[in-house]
């Protein structure tokens, strides 16, 4: 059991909290709190509580580093009280080779659901009920070091008939005549809008031809 930190002690004359400005502890407080609500940890009796106690934890060590800010503390004992707690749960012993428990612990509880069903137990000591140490240390061993996040690698983006229309765009003769080709196209509706069946398909052969005549020619001049 943890000894409980009387803030009273801790406060001074300057109405700073454990030789830190309260502006530092307001700070740190919102840090934890954002935490544990990614945890989805929604009761706010039970939010406020576990904040506190992640708090009394820093200001303990607070006047000890006054070189760090009282969030990086409060930070590193939140993650170390969380890591514990996965320990105890899950019977797995805390060792400085591997530091996936917490992160692998995170993970088991949202696969065990714990936010919806055994929230009151977080981060609570235990004896824990059954239902919960089972379903922690079975989706533990799922999330164990095997798993792997999925990856996605980056793939050039198929832009199909528009990365082929930019890529004509490179070469003078066929973006020519691509123009051509729509204003050719244009003149023929105009045409066909104003004149009769006859007149139309003579003109369109006349247009055709001028067209051929006119590339022949820069094919020579090429």
């Amino acid at each position: 059991m943890e000894p409980a930190v009387n803030p009273a002690a801790l406060l001074g004359a300057s109405g700073s909290l454990a030789g830190r400005p309260l502006e530092e502890w307001n700070a740190a407080y919102g840090k934890v709190e954002s935490y544990f609500h990614a945890l989805r940890v929604r009761n706010k009796a039970l939010l406020g509580q576990l904040v506190l106690r992640v708090l009394e934890r820093a200001m303990r060590r607070a006047p000890h580093e006054l070189n760090r800010s009282a969030t990086q503390i409060a930070a590193e004992e939140m993650d170390r009280l969380v890591t514990e707690w996965f320990s105890d749960v899950l019977q797995s012993p805390l060792t400085k080779a591997d530091n996936t428990l917490s992160t692998r612990g995170r993970l088991a509880l949202l696969l065990a659901d714990m936010p919806g069903k055994w929230q009151e137990q977080f981060l609570r000591p235990g004896p824990w009920p059954k239902e919960f140490t089972t379903a922690m240390r079975e989706t533990f061993l799922r999330a164990g070091p095997d798993f792997q996040l999925s990856q996605m690698t980056p793939r050039p983006l198929d832009l199909g008939a528009i990365a082929t229309l930019t890529n004509l765009g490179k070469y003078p003769y066929l973006r020519m005549l691509i123009v051509w080709t729509i204003f050719a196209g244009l003149l023929i509706l105009i045409f066909w809008l104003t004149h009769s069946e006859e007149t139309f398909f003579a003109a369109v052969q006349n247009l055709i031809s001028r067209i051929s005549d006119f590339f022949g020619s820069l094919g020579h001049h090429g």
